[in-house]
């Protein structure tokens, strides 16, 4: 089984970070404390020092120079596409309600008593208005993506028998396949693969998120609920976190935890809370818990198999979805005027070196 896109697609380089930060025309007189702008919004060097204050919080290791302008490029970066975000829908007249904000946070509160919320806010360096105001903006683009791009993919039953037909042999499987399902928690502060309500941004707030969900989970809570809510694996959270059918042979071939952790448990079953950790480094990337929906033996499995129609359902979803949010994105950024004047101001400074 192999690790969740997420934790793949950290490593970035600064030269692909800057490929895609710097477009416009070249910098000009403006206000040394604007670090990039889009179509007129002011994105300020104080907005990407909170964000970069919150990700460093609880930091052992000082970042080098190029390690700290790394993150903010990122972080910038993050910034630049949430505003166009919450600019296409602005024009579209979509916004989270005050009943919506109430219920996330409400949510948050119950996980914790009222001393415990606040040390949290406290810690990441926010009143709760700021929170608050931050709830709304990701709730506000989670209701853009499901209006633009989730209400419109379908998938017919046509589709699902034509990938059969056309795929037949990936039916007819040699050896035993595991049907499971995870969620997941990032312990990393980005998420590239578009907003996360309520995203852990370092590894204690990942510890204490995958706590209240196991918590939630061993209350009775229906896995494929929570994994939809609260799982910070955006490829599988909307199928309620299934992971598709893992022959026998790839689960021995994942990380230890995983693996001894699935050999434990019976059909219907989910697991501990897994820490996963960079093989090399051993840091931590995030945690999961596991959940074996299936075991099935090795033959040919028939289309009318409510559970081949669901894997083909899934797959064939959830490359739509991510077909059109790429598009997406990039129809928004293509529309839109933006300067990132901090990816200038790096390339001015090298090129000053030579």
């Amino acid at each position: 089984m192999t690790q969740p896109r997420t934790n793949r697609r950290i490593a970035v380089s600064l030269v692909a970070v800057l490929a895609v930060a710097l477009t416009g025309c070249p910098n000009r007189t403006r206000d040394t404390d604007v670090m990039a702008k889009v179509s007129g919004y002011k994105i300020t060097r104080a907005e990407v020092d909170k964000t970069f204050n919150e990700q460093i919080a609880g930091t052992q290791q000082k970042l080098s120079p190029e390690q700290d302008q790394m993150l903010r490029l990122q972080i910038l970066q993050q910034l630049i596409g949430l505003r166009l975000y919450l600019q296409k829908a602005e024009k579209l007249g979509i916004v989270a309600t005050d009943e919506d904000v109430d219920n996330r946070v409400n949510q948050a509160k119950a996980l914790s008593t009222r001393e415990e919320f606040e040390k949290k806010l406290q810690e990441m360096g926010v009143t709760e208005s700021d929170y608050r105001q931050e709830i709304r903006k990701n709730l506000t683009i989670e209701k853009l993506l499901n209006k633009e791009i989730a209400s419109k993919v379908t998938i017919s039953d046509a589709d699902l028998q034509n990938y059969y037909n056309e795929h037949k042999s990936q039916f007819n499987v040699i050896e035993p396949q595991y049907r499971l399902a995870h969620i997941f928690v990032s312990s990393q502060p980005n998420a590239p693969s578009g907003p996360i309500a309520d995203k852990a941004q370092n590894d204690a707030q990942a510890r204490e998120k995958i706590k209240m969900i196991y918590n939630r989970l061993a209350s009775g809570e229906d896995f494929a609920t929570v994994a939809a809510k609260y799982s910070e694996d955006t490829d599988t959270a909307r199928s309620g976190g299934e992971l598709g059918a893992t022959p026998e042979s790839q689960l021995r071939g994942t990380d230890p935890a995983t693996r001894d952790a699935i050999a434990k448990l019976k059909p219907g079953q989910f697991s501990e809370i897994i820490p996963i950790t960079n093989p090399t480094t051993q840091k931590p990337l995030g945690y999961r818990i596991v959940k074996l929906i299936g075991k099935e033996p090795a033959g040919q499995r028939d289309y009318n198999d409510p559970n081949v129609q669901q894997m083909i359902r899934t797959q064939l979803l959830n490359q739509r979805e991510e077909l059109l949010k790429e598009a997406y994105r990039e129809n928004l950024h293509d529309s839109a005027e933006i300067h990132n004047y901090y990816a200038e101001q790096i390339l001015k400074s090298a090129n000053a070196q030579k």
